[in-house]
C-alpha cells in the first residue's frame, strides 16, 4: 500500500512528511499552478530533498505528441534526477509516448485515466503506475470502484508489473473505496489526511481520556 502526497507546496511537504508514512509526491501543472511562477526545476530539486531518494516523485510532461512527451520526459529527468516518475496522460499519443519511455527504462506514470480501455493499454503499454481519476468519474457517472476492481484483476491475470495509484480525490471516504477495490497507491492533498484525524469524534474522544486521568490521578502526565 503506498499513499502519495498530490502537491508542490514545500510548507507542507515538509512539515507532513515526517508526520504520515507517505511514499512519494505527485505533480500536475494544475498542482504547479496553486504554486505560482515557481523556479521550476529548483522546486522539484528541493522536494527530492526533503522526500528522499527512497520516496517517488512523479512529474507531469507539457508536451502531447508522442516525440514532445519523450523529449519533455528526458529534459525532466535531466533536470531534477534521473529517478523521476514521468507522468503521462493516457491518449493514443500518450500511449506511443510510453511505450518508448519503457524501452528506454524510465519510469512511466499513465494519467488521466476515465476507462478500462485506457488502463488496459496503459498498462500494457508498460506504464508502472495507472493514475484512474476516481472523483472526475464518479462525477461523469463512471462506476469507478467496477473499473478498478476490473483493471487490478487485469494485471494480476496477466502478471503485469503496474500498480493501480486511483488519483482525485474529494473525501476519505473515496479513498478508501479505492483501497478497498484493488488499488495499491493513492496519491491525495495533504490536507485531506489531516482532515481524517481532526474530525470534532477524534478529538472529543482524546479529551474524555485525558479528563478521565485527571479524574483519578489528578495530573495530566504519566507518573
Amino acid at each position: 500500500m503506498e499513499i502519495l502526497f498530490d502537491t508542490a507546496n514545500l510548507a507542507a511537504i515538509e512539515e507532513m512528511t515526517p508526520i504520515y508514512p507517505v511514499a512519494g509526491v505527485t505533480t500536475n501543472p494544475t498542482i504547479i499552478k496553486a504554486e505560482g511562477r515557481i523556479d521550476l526545476y529548483p522546486h522539484f530539486r528541493r522536494i527530492r530533498e526533503v522526500i528522499g531518494r527512497e520516496r517517488s516523485l512523479h512529474i507531469q510532461v507539457l508536451a502531447q505528441d508522442a516525440a514532445g512527451i519523450v523529449a519533455d520526459a528526458h529534459r525532466l529527468r535531466a533536470m531534477v534526477d534521473d529517478e523521476v516518475y514521468v507522468k503521462v496522460p493516457t491518449t493514443e499519443q500518450g500511449i506511443k509516448a510510453m511505450r518508448l519511455l519503457r524501452d528506454e527504462g524510465i519510469g512511466v506514470t499513465a494519467t488521466a485515466i476515465y476507462s478500462k480501455a485506457q488502463g488496459i493499454l496503459a498498462i500494457a503499454a508498460g506504464a508502472n503506475y495507472i493514475a484512474p481519476y476516481f472523483n472526475r468519474m464518479e462525477s461523469l457517472d463512471i462506476d469507478t470502484v467496477s473499473t478498478i476492481k476490473s483493471l487490478s484483476g487485469f494485471i494480476d491475470r496477466h502478471g503485469a508489473d503496474c500498480r493501480i495509484m486511483a488519483a482525485s480525490f474529494k473525501n476519505v471516504a473515496q479513498v478508501s473505496a479505492a483501497f478497498e477495490a484493488g488499488a495499491q497507491a493513492v496519491t491525495l492533498p495533504p490536507q485531506l489526511l489531516r482532515a481524517a484525524l481532526a474530525t470534532p469524534d477524534v478529538t472529543q474522544a482524546v479529551a474524555a481520556f485525558a479528563g478521565d486521568w485527571y479524574d483519578t490521578f489528578g495530573t495530566d502526565t504519566l507518573p
